[in-house]
C-alpha cells in the first residue's frame, strides 16, 4: 500500500488488535496511539499518516455485508485491504436478539457467533445473474444448521478477523434477500383488512418482529388484541362483526438497526384502505360495502379502446380542476366531487372528448404525507393581495412559498398509504374516515360517464421517508426491507426520496395489490408510473400480468383493458441495469407498456429540461427559421444542422419511435433505422410496437407548453405566432402514431409564470382556468428555490405585457386544438396500431432529398400498401411547417393524386390553414402550421 502521498510505509499495529486500512495524511495526525482530527484513538498514526480500516472503519452502523440466500452471504472485495487473500482470515457471523454486538469486545461476548467459511468458486453464477451488484463479492459458507429466520429478528454482523486476532474489518448485514428466501410464502398472502362471513381478519407481514399487537381504538380506551404469528412472517387476528369502520394501529415490537435496539413501534396499517385524518389511524373498511357505492355506481363503465394507441390522454390535477371554478359549490372546490358538477371544467372535458379525447389522467390520489387534509387548519392565501404586486415581483413566490406546508397543495409524489385515498380532496365530512372511498368513486363515475377514461399515476419508486420516521409505516414495520440500500448500507435517494427496493418480492407484492385494488374497487382504466426504470421489467411484468388476470365476471372488470405506461428513465443506483433489467426505453418490448418519449419532446421544444440557458430553440420553437437572442444556439450554421437533426427525432416520433423503421435522413441523407439514430448516446429508435411509447411536448414537470415558447421564440414573434407555434407543437405530438399525452390547459395557452417545477408551488402559481380569462402568466418570478438560476431571463419576460394572452387568444388557441382531436379520431391512419403496418405505410419521402426545406417535415400515409385500415382516404399527406414563413414544399414524386385539405381544417377553425394547397406538384403551406391532405378513394364522396 502507499500513502495518499504516494509514499510507501508499514501499517502500524492498532493496540487492540490491529485494523489494516487505508490511509491519508493531514496535519494533527502525528499523536502517538489516536487521530485527534478523526477522532478516532482506534486509528493509529505514525509519521503524520493517519491508518483507518480500508473503506471504512469496523462500524456496524453501515451494512456492507448482504446476505441474499440461507447459506452464502456477501463481502464487498473492496472491504479489505488490497493483497489480502479473504482465504487467509476468520470470517464469523455475529448476532443478538436485542443489540449490543461490538467488534471491539473480548471473549467471552454475550451475543451467538458462528463461523463462516469462504467460497473458494466465489458468488454463485445464478446468484449473480439475478443480484449483478454482487458480482465480485466474497461469498461466505453460512452453517448448515444456522435458522437463519431466527438470526434476522436482531442484529447482526459479519467481522473479519486475521489469524492472530486482529481485527481486520466488520460491518451490519442486508437482510432483505434473505426475508425474501425464507419468507416466500407470503407473496400468496391477503394482507390488510379482508372479509369473511362480515368478520374482518386483519394482517400485516412482519417477519422479524418480537411481537405484534392490533390497537382498537374504543370509545375512551383502546384495546389491544394479541397478533398470532404465522409460518410466512405474517401477524394475523380474525376479529367481530363490530369492528367494522373501528380504528386502529399495529403496536411491533422490533429490533431497530437505526436505533441499535429493540423498540416498540406504533404505526398504520400499510395496506390501509382507509385512514382517519392526517392519517393519524386506519379503518377496518370492508370495500364492498354498499354504503361506499355512489348511486349508480358500476353502471357505466369507462369506454374501452380499440387499440391502445387511440388513447388520448389530459393529464390533471384534482385540485386544480376546481380551486378556482367559480361554477363548482364552494364547499367542492379541489375535491373530488368537483368532477361530479355540470361546471366550466366539466364541460370542457366533454368539448375535449367530443373532439378526440379518450383520457383524464389524475396526478396521484393515493395518501400522501405534505398536505394537512383538515381544511380548516390550512392557511387561506390572500390572492387580492398577490393579484395587486407586478407581474414580475419575486413577492408572490416568497408569500407563497411561507406558506407552501400549510395551504393545502401539493401534487401528491410523497406516498404514505398506496391504497387509501388522500383525504385533503375530500370534503370536509368526509376527511375522516372511509368516506373518501366513495367520493373517489363518485369522481370516476362521473369521468366515465363523460365518456372519458380514468388513468392514476401511481408512485411505487420512493417513499416519503424511512427508517423510524413518524411517516416511515413500511421502515417501522420491516426494518431495513422495503427500501433500496447503498453499498454501504444506506438508503438509496436518487429518486430524491427514500428509493422503494421493489425487486424485493414484498414491496413488489405492494405494488401489484395495490394496483388491482384501485382497478377492481375503483374500476379505473389505466395506470402512470412515476419513475417507472427504478423498477424492474420483471415487476411490471407482474402487474401486466395481475391486472389481465381480473375478469368482468368474478371482478366486475377486464383487466386486460386497463392500459400502463410511465417514465422509463435511466439513472440512479439502478441505472444500467446495475440491480436487475429496468424498466427503461428500449426494455419494455413485447409487454404493451408504454414509456414517454423525450426524443420528439426535446425536438419539438429543443434544449433539455436542466438546460442553464432556458431559451435553446427546436423544431417547434424557431431554430434557425426564428432565432431569438441566445448565444445558445451557437452559429447558423450549427443551427440549421441541428434542426435537420431535430427533423430526424421529429420524423421518428411520427413514426412510432421504432427501432427498426427506416427513412432517409434530413441531416445526412442516408438511409437508417430508428436505433441508428443517436439521442444523448443511446437510440433513438426503441419501441417494438407503437403502444410503447407515449408522445408528449409537455407535462406536469418542466414548464409548461405555453411558458417554454414564451422562453424560446423571439420577442418579435406575434401573439398570433405564439398561438400558431402552441398548435404545431402539439400536432407534431398528436398526429403521430403513439399514444399521446396533453398537460391540462395546454389547449388554451396554460401558463404556470415560468415555474418549471409547481409540484408545491401553490393554487397561485397552478392556476387552471377554465373560463378561458386568465392563463395565468404575470403570476410573478415563480418559486426560487426551483426557479432562481432562470430569473434574469424571466423578469423581463413577465414584464412583458404583450407576452400575456388575451381571453379571445385563448379561446383561440382552445379551438385550433379541438381541430386536433377532431383529426387524429378522423382516420385509423394516423393509429395504425402495429409496427408492422407502420413499416410498410409511413413514409417521409422528402427527407434528405433536395427538395428538403429546413423546419419541414412532410409525412406520407399509403393505404394502398398492405391490408387497407381506412374507408375514406387512398393516401394522406401531412406537412409541418416550423418554419415562420409560408413553404413550397415539392411534391410531385407522390405521383399523380387528387390531395386535397382535410375536410375537419376545411370547415375548422384555422382560415389561414384554408391557404394551403397542392398544386403543380407542390404543397403550399403557410408558416408556423400543420396541413393535412388526403386522397380520396376511388369512388368515394368527400
Amino acid at each position: 500500500m502507499k500513502s495518499s502521498t504516494g509514499e510507501p510505509y508499514a501499517v502500524p499495529p492498532d493496540a487492540r488488535g490491529g485494523v489494516w486500512g487505508a490511509s491519508r495524511r493531514h496535519p494533527g495526525a502525528a499523536v502517538a496511539g489516536g487521530c485527534p482530527e478523526c477522532q478516532n484513538g482506534r486509528a493509529v498514526s505514525t509519521q503524520g499518516v493517519c491508518v483507518r480500516a480500508y473503506g471504512a472503519s469496523p462500524d456496524l452502523s453501515i451494512s456492507r455485508a448482504v446476505w441474499p440466500t440461507r447459506r452464502i452471504i456477501g463481502w464487498p472485495a473492496d472491504a479489505l485491504p488490497p493483497g489480502l487473500d479473504p482465504a487467509d482470515l476468520d470470517w464469523s457471523l455475529h448476532w443478538s436478539p436485542s443489540g449490543g454486538v461490538d467488534p471491539w469486545a473480548s471473549e467471552p461476548v454475550p451475543w451467538r457467533t458462528a463461523p463462516l467459511r469462504v467460497v473458494d468458486a466465489g458468488m454463485p453464477d445464478a446468484l449473480v445473474a439475478r443480484m449483478p451488484h454482487l458480482a465480485g463479492f466474497v461469498a461466505l459458507s453460512v452453517p448448515a444448521d444456522l435458522d437463519a429466520g431466527e438470526v434476522a429478528r436482531g442484529q447482526v454482523a459479519v467481522m473479519a478477523h486475521q489469524a492472530s486476532g486482529r481485527l481486520v474489518n466488520a460491518s451490519g448485514v442486508q437482510l432483505a434477500h434473505l426475508l425474501d428466501e425464507i419468507y416466500a410464502a407470503a407473496g400468496q398472502a391477503a394482507l390488510g383488512a379482508s372479509w369473511s362471513d362480515g368478520r374482518p381478519t386483519l394482517r400485516v407481514w412482519a417477519p422479524t418482529a418480537r411481537r405484534v399487537a392490533l390497537r382498537l381504538s374504543l370509545p375512551g380506551e383502546d384495546e389491544v388484541v394479541p397478533m398470532t404469528r404465522e409460518p410466512d412472517g405474517c401477524w394475523a387476528v380474525t376479529g367481530e362483526a363490530s369492528w367494522r369502520n373501528l380504528s386502529y394501529l399495529y403496536d411491533v415490537e422490533v429490533f431497530a438497526p437505526t436505533f441499535g435496539r429493540v423498540v416498540t413501534n406504533r404505526v398504520t396499517d400499510p395496506y390501509s384502505v382507509a385512514l382517519r385524518a392526517n392519517s393519524t389511524m386506519s379503518v377496518i373498511c370492508d370495500l364492498a360495502d354498499p354504503g361506499l357505492a355512489p348511486e349508480g355506481w358500476g353502471e357505466v363503465a369507462g369506454p374501452p379502446l380499440e387499440h391502445p394507441v387511440d388513447q388520448v390522454i389530459y393529464e390533471l390535477h384534482v385540485r386544480d380542476f376546481s380551486s378556482a371554478d367559480k361554477t363548482v359549490d364552494a364547499a367542492l372546490r379541489g375535491t373530488y366531487l368537483a368532477f361530479t358538477q355540470d361546471s366550466l371544467g366539466a364541460r370542457h372535458l366533454r368539448r375535449l372528448r367530443e373532439a378526440g379525447l379518450t383520457t383524464v389522467q389524475l396526478l396521484p390520489i393515493f395518501d400522501n404525507s405534505s398536505v394537512e387534509e383538515r381544511r380548516e387548519h390550512q392557511e387561506a392565501v390572500s390572492k387580492e393581495r398577490l393579484k395587486a404586486l407586478p407581474p414580475d415581483s419575486d413577492e408572490q413566490q416568497r408569500y407563497i412559498s411561507a406558506r407552501r406546508d400549510r395551504d393545502g397543495f401539493n401534487w401528491g409524489y410523497d406516498p404514505w398509504h398506496y391504497m387509501a385515498p388522500e383525504g385533503s380532496y375530500a370534503t370536509a365530512d368526509a376527511v375522516d374516515g372511509p368516506q373518501r372511498v366513495r367520493q373517489v368513486r363518485a369522481m370516476v363515475d362521473a369521468l366515465h360517464r363523460l365518456g372519458l377514461r380514468v388513468v392514476l399515476d401511481q408512485v411505487y419508486n420512493h417513499t416519503t421517508s424511512a427508517g423510524q420516521a413518524n411517516n416511515s409505516v413500511l421502515g417501522r414495520i420491516v426494518p431495513g426491507y422495503y427500501h433500496r440500500r447503498d453499498d454501504v448500507g444506506r438508503v438509496a435517494t436518487s429518486t430524491c426520496c427514500p428509493n422503494v427496493a421493489t425487486e424485493h418480492r414484498m414491496a413488489q407484492k405492494l405494488m401489484v395489490d395495490s394496483v388491482v385494488l384501485w382497478a377492481k374497487h375503483y374500476r379505473v382504466d389505466g395506470f402512470r408510473f412515476d419513475l417507472m426504470g427504478h423498477h424492474s421489467r420483471g415487476n411490471m411484468v407482474a402487474v401486466r400480468e395481475a391486472l389481465d388476470a381480473l375478469t368482468p365476471e368474478r371482478d366486475g372488470v377486464d383487466g386486460r383493458g386497463v392500459t400502463m405506461h410511465g417514465e422509463g428513465w435511466n439513472f440512479g443506483e439502478v441505472s444500467d441495469n446495475a440491480r436487475f433489467i429496468q424498466a427503461t426505453q428500449g426494455q419494455l418490448g413485447g409487454t404493451h407498456i408504454g414509456t414517454f418519449s423525450d426524443r420528439l419532446r426535446d425536438a419539438v421544444r429543443g434544449g433539455a429540461p436542466f438546460d442553464v440557458d432556458p431559451r435553446r430553440q427546436g423544431f417547434g420553437t424557431g431554430l434557425w427559421t426564428a432565432p431569438n437572442a441566445s448565444s445558445a444556439n451557437g452559429n447558423t450554421y450549427d443551427q440549421k444542422d441541428r434542426l435537420l437533426y431535430y427533423g430526424d427525432l421529429v420524423q421518428l416520433g411520427l413514426a412510432g419511435t421504432l427501432a427498426d423503421v427506416r427513412f432517409t435522413s434530413q441531416l445526412t441523407a442516408l438511409s437508417c433505422r430508428g436505433d441508428e439514430i443517436d439521442y444523448n448516446g443511446v437510440p433513438a429508435g426503441y419501441a417494438w410496437e407503437p403502444d410503447e411509447v407515449v408522445n408528449y411536448v409537455d407535462a406536469h414537470d418542466n414548464e409548461t407548453l405555453f411558458d417554454a415558447l414564451t422562453m424560446k421564440l423571439p420577442l418579435t414573434a406575434t401573439m398570433e405566432d405564439r398561438i400558431r407555434a402552441n398548435t404545431l407543437c402539439l400536432a407534431l405530438a398528436t398526429l403521430g402514431q403513439n399514444p399521446v399525452m396533453w398537460h391540462a390547459g395546454t389547449d388554451f395557452l396554460r401558463s404556470k409564470s415560468l415555474d418549471r417545477n409547481s409540484y408545491d408551488s401553490g393554487d397561485w402559481f397552478n392556476y387552471l382556468d377554465f373560463s378561458l380569462t386568465d392563463n395565468g402568466f404575470g403570476a410573478g418570478l415563480p418559486p426560487e428555490v426551483d426557479n432562481g438560476v432562470h430569473w434574469r431571463y424571466m423578469k423581463p419576460l413577465l414584464a412583458d405585457p404583450v407576452l400575456k394572452p388575451s381571453a379571445s387568444d385563448m379561446r383561440r388557441a382552445h379551438e385550433l386544438a379541438l381541430d386536433l382531436l377532431r383529426l387524429r379520431a378522423s382516420t385509423r391512419l394516423f393509429r395504425l396500431g402495429r409496427a408492422a403496418a407502420i413499416k410498410e405505410k409511413v413514409t417521409f419521402p422528402v427527407s434528405g432529398t433536395w427538395a428538403q426545406v429546413p423546419g419541414v417535415v412532410v409525412m406520407v400515409v399509403d393505404d394502398r400498401v398492405g391490408d387497407p385500415v381506412d374507408e375514406r382516404w387512398a393516401r394522406l399527406a401531412v406537412v409541418f411547417n416550423g418554419s415562420g414563413w409560408p413553404v413550397r414544399q415539392r411534391g410531385d414524386f407522390l405521383g399523380a393524386g387528387d390531395w386535397q385539405l382535410h375536410p375537419v381544417q376545411r370547415e375548422g377553425a384555422d382560415a389561414l390553414v384554408r391557404q394551403a394547397a397542392f398544386a403543380d406538384g407542390e404543397f403550399v403551406v403557410p408558416g408556423r402550421t400543420v396541413a393535412v391532405f388526403v386522397e380520396p378513394r376511388v369512388g368515394v364522396s368527400t
